[in-house]
């Protein structure tokens, strides 16, 4: 089985008929330190649910604030704290992807893979092999990260990363798809070469995440789908954006509707009622997949993973 494409999901909603959005959940591991054990309950505890996919979070290096003061306002533009720091876990996406691969029969997604600061040829080989391992059911979320401690440290130019990232997706498409690949671009010279083995997916779904307008703009040209941070609302400001998108994908000669939405659903310390309401918003604009976000809801390994079935079973009572 192959995962579900975003063509495939718009499609159902185009359709007009109610077809229940695919549901996922994020991997809460940079507010809870899993242990392997942990892990294990986490990912069955998500195939139990029945969710359709999980969702694992990247960044290789937190920076030190203490070290560099200006780190925090890359983010915020105010303050010198960033949403996480050295202090913080972040797990290695592809390996730990590799190892959920034989544990469990879910899609698996990265959001988001910090695609610019990363080799082309070596990501396009990691996602085919994990596509292979899961049998097609592999899910690339990318985006452009903002973190300049990261691409210092591992040799990549912050600064060009927008351009970089487009010309990176179109590299991908034609590794996973080709045996014997030639490419001369403006940051990429490959001579005729290939990955071997190509995934079983060719090519492999590749969504991006952000919300500036140039991301925006970005994901209506060449992205299979995007997949919002936690910090989106249900409304206008999300239609909005969607509009950027889809008008981007008509310029590009692309059918906007095959662009899938994936929002994030934050849980926390939200009523049912909250929540249910929510999940009705995000149903009636048209999101093609959805991710719980059990974050913001304590330390303890095991309570994450035992909310799965709770909140898998308050978003499916919504009519």
């Amino acid at each position: 089985m192959t995962a579900t494409t975003a063509a495939e999901a718009a499609a159902r909603v185009a359709s007009g008929t109610q077809v229940p959005m695919l549901l996922g959940a994020l991997l809460p591991n940079d507010e809870v330190d899993f242990s392997t054990q942990d892990l294990i309950h986490w990912i069955r505890a998500a195939e139990s649910a029945g969710l359709h996919h999980v969702v694992l979070a990247d960044h290789v290096l937190g920076a030190d604030p203490t070290a560099t003061p200006e780190w925090g306002t890359q983010w915020s533009g105010t303050s010198n704290v960033g949403p996480y720091t050295t202090a913080d876990v972040f797990r290695e996406p592809f390996v730990l992807m590799g190892y959920l691969a034989a544990l469990c029969t879910l899609e698996l997604m990265t959001g988001i893979l910090i695609l610019p600061q990363r080799q082309t040829a070596l990501v396009a080989k990691q996602a085919a092999e994990i596509d292979r391992l899961t049998q097609g059911r592999t899910r690339l979320g990318v985006g452009v990260g903002w973190n300049p401690v990261e691409f210092e440290a591992l040799g990549r130019p912050f600064h060009r990363r927008g351009a970089l990232i487009e010309e990176q997706v179109a590299l991908l498409r034609q590794f996973w798809t080709q045996d014997v690949v030639r490419f001369s671009g403006e940051f990429h010279s490959i001579p005729p070469s290939g990955i071997q083995r190509l995934p079983v997916q060719r090519p492999i779904p590749i969504w991006m995440g952000g919300e500036a307008p140039k991301v925006l703009e970005r994901i209506g040209r060449c992205a299979d789908g995007w997949f919002l941070f936690s910090k989106v609302r249900p409304g206008a400001e999300f239609a909005e954006s969607l509009a950027v998108v889809r008008r981007s994908a008509v310029e590009a000669g692309r059918d906007p509707d095959s662009i899938g939405t994936e929002p994030r659903l934050v849980i926390g310390d939200r009523s049912d009622a909250a929540i249910r309401a929510d999940v009705r918003a995000w149903r009636d604009l048209g999101a093609t997949h959805l991710c719980l976000d059990t974050r913001f809801g304590g330390r303890d390994p095991r309570a994450h993973a035992d909310a799965l079935a709770r909140f898998t079973d308050l978003v499916r009572s919504v009519g």
